[in-house]
């Protein structure tokens, strides 16, 4: 892959196209009820959004993309035109706690309203720059005590790994020493949400109940995500793409990379599992419920609680039956575990109740 997707350039068929600019987004906060919305659709509608990953843009990377992608051998041409505008304009991220999120929205949805679930169906996700970064700074990822480090062992602020893609557009090339890894591709928004409740805006860093933040590479393209509406028109939003992630992701970010993102949008008023109000993952193959919470071990414990709630309104079982079934095929993973309010998702295979 060596071309970019710019912004306005053939964005596709889909009902409605977004993309970045000053007025369309927001740095390192989550909107509110009283947020504008930058778009208005019908439940059902199509939107491709042209997303913008904020490596690159950072305030401790210089806050100028072209500079900071230079470094890497990357030419003017190849540095998204959205990118070097939001760097370049009076767009600050608010004062603490921000995030380092640029988020995208939001989209009102009519109809929609509180007790409703929004289905977002992503139907496309395709990487618009060849090339990704992973980063670790200040202390954020799961080891802050031991790494990152520089070669003399000094603790360091920040670090940042460049990889390209290949030109099938399939792999990043991660390199080291003299040689080189493979990371194969697997895009997903790990920020996409509909608008919490409460009149403060929220940092973007934790997730909750409202989606945010979430961070679960499950979300594929092909894949639906339910977000349980918290206010009139949903409010949804999307940022922070990944062109892959390990689950934890424990350096801090994953592979950073902006996405062109198509999604249909749905409003369901009824039929869905009437278990606790928290978003889940339908894929071809399993559903995935998530848990969240600062505490790892709690965090283990509402996934585990909230998989017992959907397979018993699912599936008809008893909670007692869905707990056994749960401990010999439910396969739990931890999500994340550096934003602050941890992740474990517990994925449930669909064909074992085929039957």
């Amino acid at each position: 892959m060596s071309e970019i997707l710019t912004a306005g350039v053939d964005p596709g068929t889909a009902d409605h196209y977004l993309w970045c600019t000053p007025d369309t987004v927001s740095w390192g906060t989550l909107p509110t009820p009283d947020t504008p919305a930058v778009l208005t659709v019908d439940s059902g509608d199509t939107v491709t959004f042209d997303t913008v990953s904020q490596e690159g843009l950072m305030e401790d990377q210089g806050r100028d993309p072209i500079a900071y992608f230079g470094q890497y051998g990357v030419g003017r041409a190849q540095v998204l035109p959205e990118a070097v505008e939001l760097a370049a304009s009076d767009l600050h991220r608010t004062p603490a706690p921000p995030g380092p999120h640029i988020v995208l929205g939001p989209v009102r949805v009519r109809g929609a309203r509180a007790g409703d679930w929004l289905r977002v169906d992503f139907l496309d996700l395709t990487p618009r720059v060849p090339y990704g970064i992973i980063s670790s700074r200040h202390g954020r990822g799961a080891l802050p005590e031991l790494l990152p480090h520089s070669a003399d062992g000094a603790a360091v602020p920040v670090v940042s790994k460049f990889c390209s893609l290949d030109e099938p557009g399939t792999s990043a090339v991660f390199g080291y020493d003299t040689r080189r890894a493979r990371i194969e591709l697997a895009p997903f928004l790990g920020l996409c949400g509909v608008t919490p409740e409460g009149s403060a805006a929220r940092s973007t860093i934790p997730p909750g109940a409202f989606g945010g933040n979430i961070d679960i590479r499950e979300i594929v393209a092909g894949s639906a995500l339910f977000l349980p509406v918290q206010v009139e028109g949903a409010g949804f939003y999307l940022g922070d793409p990944h062109f892959a992630q390990g689950n934890g992701e424990i350096a801090l970010t994953a592979l950073e990379g902006s996405l062109r993102a198509t999604a249909r949008l749905t409003i369901v008023h009824s039929g869905l599992p009437q278990h606790a109000s928290f978003p889940f993952v339908e894929t071809d193959e399993h559903w995935v419920v998530l848990g969240m919470d600062a505490d790892l071990d709690v965090a283990m414990r509402h996934c585990a609680r909230l998989a017992v709630e959907f397979l018993s309104s699912h599936t008809g079982m008893t909670p007692t039956d869905a707990y056994l079934y749960l401990s010999a095929a439910g396969d739990f993973a931890v999500t994340q575990v550096v934003d602050l309010v941890k992740g474990v998702h517990c994925s449930i295979r669909k064909r074992d109740f085929a039957h």
